[in-house]
């Protein structure tokens, strides 16, 4: 049964409460990285010529250099349970294309910025999907972390969902206007109104909880379930804490010492003048002069300063950066060797894990997202026929579809940052090939696992398509190759020539190489008094020679009819060895191989 609206404010009190805590730090971590310390630490910061910091907000700097890390989107496969079936491959395939229309339609990586960024500040960003009716799509929002209350069960799931918004009075009055006279409250002259928007399996409701619960707009959820979804940074306990919040204070002081050391340097050089007393006038500006018997005690007064001062400054530094596990590297400042790149790796470590937690969290919410947006778009547009269009990873895209029929019923999506990520990019290519040539994983299955989104099967047909075009060229190449050794016997080589020059004028023209091949050795009848045995075997047969009854191959031809000592799909003289052979390889020290190496294979 759907909850009236006393007992959703009731609801929202009780959570808005529990939540305080969060609350402050989320709105102090916020103050800091806008640059208002003096804000949250007012004591710290009086009135004057020294109370702004002057120092690099690095909480703001970590917490952007993060997001932007972890902002790329992953891979998005709909792998079934047996890839086998071509038709279970093209099926697969279709409902890919849906899931990756979903991540254009719902400008997913634009997205992804603040989301990560949200995730790493306040340690949790949630999302919900939509339904938008005049696009007839599902449609994934992240929303913002200040201000949500979400509800979870025992079992890690969000039931109900609660966001607190601050909107001008004027615009609600202007978007309601026919309860504008109940949204306006005399007897409050603040400008801003508290917005409350509640969500569940059964309703969406807005309402004003300080207008006495004043419903602006109450509608059913179609689907029957919470459509709500937060990716939350792992805790030592249920509550939400970002990466920043246990360093506020640690920037604080940096940005103090600094104002401390400024003002230092502004009194020591405004300090006063101390002369003796023989000295009549005071001569300031260059080159001034002062007349007196004891001119070494003419000074200024020195400010004495504590020798550690400087050095409390480095120390809040490196404390700063510990806290915030944000390591020098990242801005260019490094000690180890950067000939071996170990020192490197390990001031990295710490860094790296901090991504691959991030992207295991934003995965498993992806998977749950897309799941609901599959299954809200069969639900609510089943049997309405689609068209999908846009540009994914500079490719464009048109495809049709129904998701009663296309959809069916499977929601399952892997999402995958790749098998390889967090691999710089040589290792990453000498893994997966050393994976590949013990036969460990298939091709397919390397696709999807790279760092980068595409169509797995179209990828592969466009390899097979280019595989069987240099086979042609190897073709004709072979076919070419036998000129000399039928002009040796005295053979006419007038046909190859003239199929050669076609196959080089139709690309001269522009026409694909296995349309020009299928114009030159197109059929051609015999004459009418020719037999099967005076049929030239040069049709459609590279590379062999003419001959009668009994009559021996030219030297230098195999009974093949294939060039001596060239090798099957080569060309002569060897063949270049495949990219697997010449990086695939290990080291004693068990580092990739990346000598390149050229091996002649011969017929045995």
């Amino acid at each position: 049964m759907a909850l009236s609206i006393d007992e959703i404010k009731d609801t929202y009190d009780r959570y808005r409460r529990m939540y305080d805590d969060r609350d402050q730090r989320m709105n102090q971590v916020l103050l800091v990285r806008q640059g208002r310390m003096r804000d949250v630490y007012p004591d710290l910061f009086p009135d004057g010529p020294f109370e702004n910091p002057i120092v690099a907000n690095m909480v703001d700097v970590a917490a952007r250099d993060l997001a932007e890390t972890i902002a790329p989107l992953p891979a998005f496969n709909c792998n079934s349970t047996s890839m086998v079936s071509e038709a279970v491959r093209r099926k697969a395939d279709k409902r890919e294309e849906i899931v990756n229309g979903i991540v254009d339609f719902s400008d997913l990586q634009s997205q992804m910025f603040n989301a990560a960024d949200r995730y790493v500040t306040y340690g949790f960003v949630p999302a919900v999907v939509e339904v938008d009716y005049e696009a007839q799509m599902p449609r994934i929002r992240f929303m913002d972390s200040i201000g949500s209350y979400p509800v979870i069960d025992r079992f890690g799931r969000c039931t109900m969902f609660f966001q607190r918004i601050n909107k001008p009075t004027q615009e609600l009055m202007s978007q309601y206007p026919e309860i504008a006279h109940l949204i306006y409250d005399k007897n409050t002259q603040s400008s801003m109104s508290e917005v409350v928007h509640f969500h569940d399996k059964d309703q969406d409701v807005l309402f004003l909880p300080q207008r006495s619960n004043l419903v602006l707009d109450r509608s059913p959820n179609p689907m029957g379930e919470c459509m709500v979804r937060v990716v939350r940074r792992p805790s030592i306990d249920d509550q939400s804490r970002g990466q920043f919040d246990d360093a506020l204070a640690i920037q604080v002081a940096k940005a103090r010492y600094a104002l401390l050391s400024l003002e230092a340097a502004t009194k020591s050089v405004q300090a006063p003048i101390a002369m003796p007393q023989d000295v009549q006038e005071l001569a300031l500006g260059p080159d001034a002069i002062m007349r007196s018997s004891k001119p070494n005690e003419i000074r200024r007064v020195p400010l004495e300063l504590p020798a550690n001062t400087f050095q409390q400054q480095h120390v809040l530094e490196s404390e700063l950066r510990l806290g915030i596990r944000f390591p020098e590297t990242r801005t260019g400042n490094s000690d180890a060797s950067i000939i071996t790149g170990r020192g490197v790796q390990a001031l990295m470590g710490g860094f790296d894990t901090q991504i691959k937690t991030a992207h295991s969290m934003f995965a498993r919410a992806f998977t749950e997202l897309m799941a609901l947006a599959l299954k809200t778009d069969e639900k609510i547009f089943g049997k309405q026929e689609k068209t999908l269009e846009g540009i994914f990873n500079g490719t464009p895209y048109n495809i049709k579809y129904k998701p009663a029929r296309d959809i069916d019923g499977d929601y399952t999506v892997d999402v995958q940052y790749g098998l390889m990520a967090g691999l710089d990019p040589n290792r990453a290519l000498v893994f997966g090939l050393q994976a590949r040539g013990d036969k460990l994983i298939s091709r397919d299955f390397l696709r999807r696992q790279m760092p980068f989104n595409f169509n797995a099967t179209q990828e592969e047909e466009k390899v097979e398509t280019e595989e069987l075009r240099d086979a042609m060229k190897q073709a004709i190449a072979s076919y070419a190759q036998a000129i000399p050794a039928l002009a040796s016997q005295g053979q006419d080589p007038s046909d190859i020539l003239m199929k050669l020059s076609t196959v080089i004028s139709e690309r001269q023209k522009g026409t694909a190489i296995e349309v020009a091949i299928q114009k030159a050795w197109a059929p051609q009848n015999p004459p009418p008094a020719a037999t099967p045995a005076e049929v030239s075997p040069l049709m459609g047969q590279p590379g062999a020679v003419p001959a009668g009854a009994g009559q021996e191959l030219p030297p230098g031809l195999a009974p093949t009819g294939r060039m001596q000592g060239v090798a099957s799909g080569q060309m002569a003289p060897g063949g270049r060895p495949d990219i697997q052979s010449l990086l695939a390889g290990l080291t004693q020290r068990g580092e990739p191989n990346l000598q390149a190496s050229l091996i002649k294979r011969l017929p045995a």
